[in-house]
C-alpha cells in the first residue's frame, strides 16, 4: 500500500486539483500515480486500449490503477480511432520512417485525445503523462495537447530527471518502498504494445548489444514457425483494406487478425536504429506483423494500378507525411494537406491481393483488380503491338541527350 504523504513534497498549487493521467500500467505511469498523489493531486487514470493487450493484460491495468489508489479509472476502446486516424493514411503513404520503422507509437495521438476527453468530463485543464525527457513521446504528447486546447501539462518523469540520472532504478525503488510490485519484464525493458505492433528498448538493446532471449514479444522465433505456408487474401476499396479471405471485416479487427496470423511466422520483426526528434540515436526492437503484411499487399496493388508518374512521385510526399507524424506534428495543417493528396491517389486502388509467407518475410503472390494497367496487345519482354521501327525510333529520341554528350565528348 502507499505510504503516508510527505508534507514537504506537496505542491501548494495542486491541492485537491484533478489531473488526468494517460495510464498504461507500466513502470513509468505506475510511478506517476503516487508521485502526483504525494503532491496533492487527485489522479484520474485513462487507459486508451489501442489494441495491443489481451483480456488478462487489460484486467491487470485496471487492477493496477485500483491498487495504486486512483480517484477514478476508465478504459477507452481506441481500436476504431487508431485505424481511421492513423492506419488508413499510413498504409496509403506506404513508407516507414527512414525506410524502416512503421511508426508504432502513433497511438500516442489517440491516447492524448482520450485523456483530453476525460479532462472535459471532469472539468479540469490538467493532463499528465509518463514520458521521459530523453525520448520522442514527450514531443508527441506535448505538441498534440497544445494543438487541441489550453491545458497544463504535468510530466513527473521529466521532473525526477532533474535530480536522478538512473530514472528507471529510482522509479522501481520508489514503488517498491511503497509496497507496489514491479513486474520482472518491466525491470529489464521498456515495452510498448498496441494494435500497430510492439516496441522494446532498454537493457542490452540500449547498450548496442545483441538482443537476449527475453527481448521477444509477439513474433515467434525460427524454431516455432509452422511447417505449412500461410496464404491470406486481403481486399481493398479506395486503398483501404475491407475484407479478409473474402469476408468483410472492420479495419481494426482485420489488423488484429493479421497480427496473430503473421506473428506465428515471425513476420515483421526488426532491430532498428533511427534519428530521433530530439537528436539522439534511438535503438529499438519492433514487431509489426500485421502492418508489414498490410503494407506488402497494398504496395503490390498500387504498383499495378497507379501510373508510372504516380508511383514515382507519391513516395516523396509520403515521406513528408511520415516525418510529420514521427516528429509530433500530427495536427499540423500540412499533414492534412498531404492526406488529401494521398486519398486522391487511392481512387483506383481496388482489388484483392494474395499474401504468402513461409516464415520471416511476406510476399504478395497474386493481384486481382479491374484497374491493372495492362496493355491489351503487349506484355513486357514477351510480345508487342508496335513495330521494330517504332521501338528503335523511341530509343533514339528518348536517349538523344545522353547519346549526344557521349558523341561530343569522346
Amino acid at each position: 500500500m502507499s505510504s503516508s504523504t510527505n508534507p514537504q513534497s506537496r505542491d501548494p498549487n495542486s491541492q485537491g486539483q484533478d489531473v488526468v493521467l494517460a495510464f498504461s500500467g507500466g513502470l513509468d505511469t505506475s510511478f506517476c500515480v503516487p508521485y502526483l498523489q504525494e503532491r496533492g493531486y487527485r489522479v484520474h487514470t485513462v487507459f486508451a486500449d489501442t489494441g495491443g493487450v489481451d483480456d488478462d493484460e487489460r484486467a491487470f491495468i485496471e487492477a493496477r490503477a485500483a491498487e495504486l489508489g486512483v480517484a477514478s479509472h476508465v478504459t477507452v476502446d481506441g481500436g476504431p480511432a487508431i485505424w481511421s486516424g492513423f492506419v488508413r493514411p499510413f498504409v496509403w503513404a506506404g513508407e516507414g520512417y527512414q525506410g524502416q520503422y512503421p511508426l508504432l507509437v502513433s497511438d500516442r495521438y489517440l491516447i492524448v485525445e482520450a485523456a483530453l476527453a476525460r479532462c472535459a468530463e471532469l472539468g479540469t485543464k490538467l493532463v499528465a503523462h509518463g514520458c521521459t525527457g530523453m525520448g520522442n513521446d514527450q514531443v508527441r504528447f506535448d505538441l498534440a495537447v497544445k494543438a487541441l486546447g489550453d491545458y497544463t501539462i504535468v510530466a513527473p518523469i521529466r521532473e525526477i530527471q532533474k535530480e536522478h540520472t538512473q530514472t528507471r532504478a529510482y522509479e522501481q525503488a520508489y514503488l517498491e518502498q511503497r509496497g507496489f510490485r514491479v513486474r520482472a519484464k518491466q525491470k529489464a525493458y521498456t515495452i510498448n504494445e498496441n494494435l500497430l505492433g510492439l516496441t522494446m528498448s532498454g537493457g542490452e538493446i540500449d547498450r548496442w548489444e545483441a538482443p537476449g532471449e527475453g527481448a521477444r514479444g509477439w513474433c515467434a522465433s525460427r524454431a516455432g514457425w509452422p511447417a505449412a505456408p500461410l496464404r491470406v487474401t486481403v481486399g481493398f476499396r479506395n486503398g483501404e483494406a475491407l475484407s479478409l479471405d473474402g469476408e468483410p471485416i472492420a479495419g481494426h479487427t482485420l489488423l488484429a487478425k493479421l497480427n496473430a496470423l503473421f506473428a506465428a511466422y515471425g513476420v515483421g520483426r526488426g532491430l532498428y536504429t533511427g534519428d530521433t526528434t530530439i537528436g539522439l540515436k534511438g535503438r529499438i526492437i519492433f514487431e509489426a506483423p500485421g502492418l508489414t503484411a498490410l503494407l506488402a499487399a497494398h504496395r503490390a496493388l498500387e504498383e499495378a494500378v497507379l501510373t508510372k508518374a504516380q508511383n514515382r512521385f507519391k513516395p516523396e510526399v509520403a515521406r513528408k507525411w511520415v516525418e510529420l507524424v514521427y516528429e509530433g506534428f500530427f495536427h499540423d495543417p500540412l499533414k492534412t494537406d498531404i492526406e488529401a493528396f494521398l486519398a486522391s491517389s487511392q481512387r483506383c486502388v481496388n482489388g484483392e491481393v494474395v499474401l504468402e509467407t513461409q516464415g520471416g518475410t511476406v510476399a504478395a503472390v497474386a493481384v486481382r483488380s479491374p484497374h491493372i494497367l495492362n496493355a491489351k496487345g503487349a506484355t513486357y519482354a514477351q510480345s508487342a503491338d508496335w513495330g521494330v521501327e517504332e521501338a528503335e525510333g523511341f530509343i533514339r529520341l528518348y536517349g538523344m541527350s545522353s547519346t549526344l554528350w557521349a558523341e561530343v565528348n569522346r
